[in-house]
């Protein structure tokens, strides 16, 4: 198993790498907003999934030590009905022992639109308590090749009985 600190120091040298990549002269600039669905009550049609947990001697109010896999619908509005633009797949992990403050590596994968086929690499902390976060775009495909840039964070909704939860994703990003 791979530890916190270690992805912590992968995630500091891909922050390394993508701020020390020089600006091309016919550099984009594309400016996005999503909305981000985590099901985590849906039984089958859950979309986030645990798969690993701290032993219980270690447990906390944080989730510290939780693992949950993701494939999360990514829509053009907030609600889950809204048209799918595309998937965040990854995972995300509780770092936080005494805040909630996960560690979270995704890929979010366009299926529709005019990115359909193309993708952005995202990873870094998210701390749960600051009302607007960011967060690192560190990489991309297809439209995104050699994307670098953030994303701002805002929590639309959360259902702290169930974890389910819908987040506002705008993101800035430079690319081929």
């Amino acid at each position: 198993m791979v530890s916190t600190t270690a992805l912590s120091v992968l995630a500091a040298l891909l922050l390394l790498a993508a701020a020390g990549a020089p600006a091309s002269a016919a550099e984009k600039e594309t400016r996005l907003r999503v909305y981000w669905h985590d099901v985590v009550s849906g039984g089958p049609n859950a979309t986030a999934v645990q798969v690993a947990e701290a032993p219980s001697s270690n447990a906390s109010a944080t989730g510290f030590g939780s693992v949950v896999v993701i494939d999360n619908s990514l829509t053009d509005g907030p609600n889950l009905t809204s048209r799918l633009l595309g998937r965040a797949q990854g995972v995300y992990v509780s770092a936080g022992k005494d805040n909630l403050s996960l560690f979270v590596a995704m890929n979010f994968v366009f299926i529709d639109g005019e990115y359909n086929g193309s993708s952005i690499a995202i990873i870094g902390p998210n701390r749960a308590d600051p009302a607007v976060r960011e967060m690192p775009v560190v990489g991309g495909t297809g439209v995104f090749r050699f994307a670098r840039g953030y994303c701002q964070l805002r929590t639309h909704w959360f259902d702290a009985k169930t974890g389910d939860a819908t987040v506002e994703y705008k993101i800035h990003l430079r690319h081929d």
